[in-house]
């Protein structure tokens, strides 16, 4: 064609391929016509969002309005009055008054102006102002205006905002289809893409070149070209470290810098505040999803081992905060840990509700109830329901809801047996699995066994979002915080759950119909005495981070548990081979979380006996076993001489002090004891 230049001709194509913005464009186009009284327009977003691709358009719609447009770029600047007046009168913008000015007034495009910092305020103070009434000013950078652009009572009927965010689903669409994707490539790529202009756009050539990844880290490409705007701004290594940590952590918080970088965290939490890519939340930051993924990809592929430990450190600081706190702190920071199952076979269902913010998992009110027993009965069926009813009105605290302003979306509703209640005997579930329990390893006296009995939700039943979400998060604190020895989960969708509670080492233990032509419930449960809730916690810290599916490994599981009146037996026969470790070895108790061989059980005996001098006469018994057991005498009869005792009354203490030993590791063995009894000095 005729007089059209080259630079025409790729305008043209950029046209062709630009999708989105409609609100920046409206903005912009009222500028140019007069439509608002807004004369200067900051876009503002984190490198790779857009912000070049969106002044093209616009200076290619100021010139189809007859405007002159100019696009510079503040690398290219020298950041001082005079250099910025050179670099627009080079680039053919001419101050005020000159005859040069187009009549319908000039459009000046800055790209890059958070490298003008310097001179930010000469240029709202002076240059500007100085412009014809006419002129339109964009300037784009990473960072938002200075909070004067915005203030100021003459500037903020004059300035338009625009924090430039991802690209919706619709668009994203747009642009893999005007990049040339094939139909079939497109759902692929628009999950990894999430969104992000830059990466769909390197997605799409890799895709143009016949290659359709799994994940960003198949190409290493595209992760290095998003890595250059997002770490070359990191000043050191505890930045950097900060850039893992937000990448790892759902929410990162000061309190765990302060775990992950040391003495820096204030200055790398002020840091990551400031990054275009990192959003302050309720609890702590977070990036977006896909500079999440970029940045996970990296570190993963940088430093494995390394990253391996920060996301142990992480899982440890979340399983503490949630040991530790109560309320909505508390499930927060279960949201958090199950955040870090991001290999989990429920990963999507989870994350549609991550990309949304936190939803509290909250008790239920009792105006609630009668919404419950719906949900069950729409998806399970009035046998169901009537049961669920009768619960919750015999046992109503055991219920976890997520509330949207359509009311109940997800609930979880949990059982600790024995309840007192004749329902354990009227519900063929809860039956059929205390049934189970007295077969197989019977809850002895002092301990637990938890049921969750339903999960659902108010769209999809047990399949639903907020289903998983209430599930999830109120297992988490049941099996974190409460002394259990059975954990129980029913559920009628097996093919949905089955997966996920194998990725959690869950076995399947029973299936129970629940009345004739009824659901059919699959439990699943986990005995906690044989694999307690540390060792699947770090089993799960494992697959957390790398995946992996199965029940935990035989050689990783306890002993059966001991029944109390065995327990007493082997505590008895453990003191009297306290002192001899190749006996001691062959103990029951070994093995039991009182100790995993001979002389951890030996510290454990010992600080029991050491906490016998906080008991009424404790100093005396704790003296009769320290002479009997500990530091024995030849006999029970020196023993009493030395103490100075009568032998009947020697005899006496050392009967009630064993059996005051035994039940404070009774104590510990059924979880309502100290697990880690410290061990006195000197003994």
């Amino acid at each position: 064609m005729a007089g059209t230049s080259l630079g025409d001709v790729i305008d043209r194509a950029r046209r062709r391929s630009f999708v989105g913005r409609r609100s920046e464009l409206r903005a912009f186009d009222n500028a140019l016509a007069a439509l608002s009284p807004r004369r200067v327009l900051f876009v503002h977003g984190p490198g790779g969002i857009g912000k070049t691709t969106l002044l093209l358009e616009l200076r290619a719609r100021a010139s189809a309005a007859g405007r002159t447009a100019v696009l510079l770029h503040g690398s290219e600047i020298d950041p001082s009055p005079d250099g910025f007046r050179q670099a627009v009168a080079a680039a053919g913008f001419a101050p005020a008054g000159q005859e040069t000015r187009a009549d319908g007034g000039t459009v000046l495009l800055v790209d890059g102006y958070e490298q003008l910092g310097a001179i930010d305020g000469w240029l709202r103070q002076q240059y500007v102002p100085s412009l014809r009434a006419e002129d339109v000013v964009v300037l784009a950078g990473r960072e938002p205006p200075a909070a004067a652009w915005r203030t100021d009572p003459g500037w903020r009927h004059l300035v338009a905002v625009c924090a430039l965010g991802h690209l919706d689903e619709f668009d994203s669409a747009d642009l893999l289809t005007r990049a040339g994707v094939a139909l079939r490539d497109r759902p692929r790529l628009l999950a990894l893409g999430r969104g992000h202009p830059l990466a769909l756009a390197l997605l799409a050539d890799a895709a143009q070149g016949g290659t359709v990844p799994d994940s960003l880290a198949d190409i290493p490409d595209l992760i290095s070209a998003l890595l250059e705007s997002l770490l070359r701004e990191a000043p050191s290594e505890a930045h950097l470290a900060g850039l893992a940590t937000v990448a790892r952590a759902w929410l990162t918080t000061e309190d765990l810098l302060r775990k992950t970088v040391g003495t820096d965290a204030a200055q790398v939490w002020s840091w990551l505040q400031r990054r275009p890519f990192v959003v302050c939340r309720r609890g702590g930051l977070t990036p977006h999803d896909v500079t999440r993924d970029v940045l996970e990809a990296e570190f993963e592929r940088r430093s494995p081992d390394r990253y391996r430990a920060l996301h142990q450190v992480i899982h440890d600081h979340v399983v503490a905060g949630i040991r530790a706190t109560t309320g909505l702190d508390r499930q927060l920071l279960a949201q958090q840990l199950a955040y870090l199952h991001r290999r989990s076979p429920l990963t999507a269902a989870y994350y549609a509700l991550r990309a949304r913010g936190s939803a509290a998992v909250v008790p239920a009110r009792p105006d609630e109830y009668e919404q419950l027993v719906s949900i069950i009965e729409g998806g399970a069926g009035p046998a169901s329901a009537a049961i669920a009813e009768r619960w919750f009105a015999d046992q109503p605290d055991r219920t976890s809801v997520v509330r949207t302003e359509d009311g109940i979306a997800g609930f979880a509703y949990h059982l600790f047996c024995p309840t007192g209640s004749s329902m354990e005997d009227r519900d063929p579930v809860v039956r059929a699995v205390l049934d189970y329990v007295d077969r197989t390893a019977p809850a002895r006296p002092g301990e637990r066994v938890d049921i969750t009995r339903f999960v659902a939700g108010a769209r999809e039943f047990e399949r639903d979002v907020y289903a998983v979400l209430a599930g999830s998060v109120s297992s988490i604190i049941d099996w974190c915080t409460e002394p259990l020895a059975w954990s129980f989960v029913t559920f009628t969708d097996a093919e949905y759950w089955a997966p996920f509670f194998d990725y959690l080492g869950f076995r399947p233990v029973l299936e129970v119909e629940e009345a004739v032509g009824g659901p059919r419930y699959t439990v699943y449960g986990n005995d906690w005495r044989r694999f307690p809730v540390g060792a699947w916690l770090n089993l799960m810290g494992e697959r957390e981070h790398s995946g992996g599916t199965g029940p935990p490994p035989e050689e990783a599981l306890r002993p059966p548990p001991l029944s109390r009146a065995a327990f007493g037996d082997a505590v008895r026969s453990a003191l009297q081979q306290l002192n001899r470790p190749d006996r001691l070895a062959g103990c029951p108790l070994t093995g039991t979380v009182l100790g995993a061989d001979a002389a951890e059980l030996r510290a454990s005996i010992v600080a029991a006996a050491g906490r016998l001098a906080g008991e009424p006469k404790g100093d005396q018994l704790r003296a009769v076993l320290n002479r009997t057991f500990v530091h024995a005498a030849p006999t029970q009869e020196a023993a009493a001489e030395v103490l100075g005792l009568p032998f009947s009354t020697y005899r006496r203490y050392l009967a009630r002090a064993i059996d005051e030993v035994t039940e404070a590791l009774w104590a510990v063995e059924i979880g309502t004891g100290p697990q880690t009894p410290p061990v006195q000095a000197g003994q």
